[in-house]
């Protein structure tokens, strides 16, 4: 049990509020069977057209690499789960067609609703930093299971920030919220993640969920199976 009197939670998403299988097998198989598609309908957005030059470059393709290699590309990288930004960005584009035709509805773990009602209800500023693009997490939490979340959310990160692994990030982040690193709990499952936060002076809390890997990481951080063991 963590007892926690700061001002702020900083949550990661998958392995801590929901499922490392609902990511990998649901919505990452969503975006690899429906990214050359997109790619090819959109192909005359400068949105787009931005964000597949930037996956390109990331491939090691060349500038003038058309859909159907750059959708390839998207793929392995997805296969690989390399944190490429324009990928992050592109994968919340394609997932916005599943969320809004109800084909996509988001898994959280059963305590994350109430305690997100909880600590917003109590005062307590609560945000997200993933890997995922911001207008994925707003996708992933404006359409769970149970319901719309966003409300009880001030904020979201992603690594347009920063990498999640580099302590500066989670200063950024703190300075953003108007807090001082120590007033913040970051919650995620990967002990990198972890090190880095507390490099910059946050507590933080492991995340011990089913289906979660091996922490790995250099510090030990106070495990939770539950966010109910999160006492503020």
């Amino acid at each position: 049990m963590i007892l926690f009197d700061g001002r702020g939670i900083l949550l990661d998403v998958e392995g801590t509020t929901s499922s490392i299988s609902f990511v990998y097998d649901v919505l990452f198989e969503f975006a690899k069977e429906h990214v050359g598609g997109f790619l090819a309908r959109c192909a005359g957005d400068e949105l787009v057209g931005g964000l597949a030059a930037a996956l390109a470059s990331d491939a090691g393709l060349p500038p003038d690499a058309g859909p159907e290699r750059i959708a390839g590309a998207a793929v392995d990288l997805m296969n690989r789960d390399v944190k490429s930004t324009p990928l992050k960005a592109l994968q919340g584009l394609i997932w916005r067609s599943g969320f809004e035709s109800g084909v996509l509805v988001s898994h959280v773990f059963d305590d994350v609703p109430p305690a997100l009602e909880r600590w917003a209800t109590s005062g307590l500023d609560v945000r997200i930093y993933s890997s995922g693009s911001i207008e994925a997490q707003k996708l992933f939490f404006g359409n769970t299971a149970a319901g719309d979340l966003l409300p009880h959310l001030r904020g979201h990160y992603d690594t347009t920030t920063g990498p999640k692994r580099e302590a500066s990030s989670y200063a950024k982040i703190a300075a953003d919220m108007g807090l001082e690193p120590r007033q913040i709990l970051f919650v995620s499952d990967v002990g990198a993640e972890l090190d880095a936060a507390r490099a910059a002076g946050m507590a933080t809390a492991l995340a011990v969920r089913p289906g979660n890997r091996e922490p790995g990481g250099l510090f030990a951080h106070e495990p939770i199976e539950t966010f109910n063991e999160i006492v503020v």
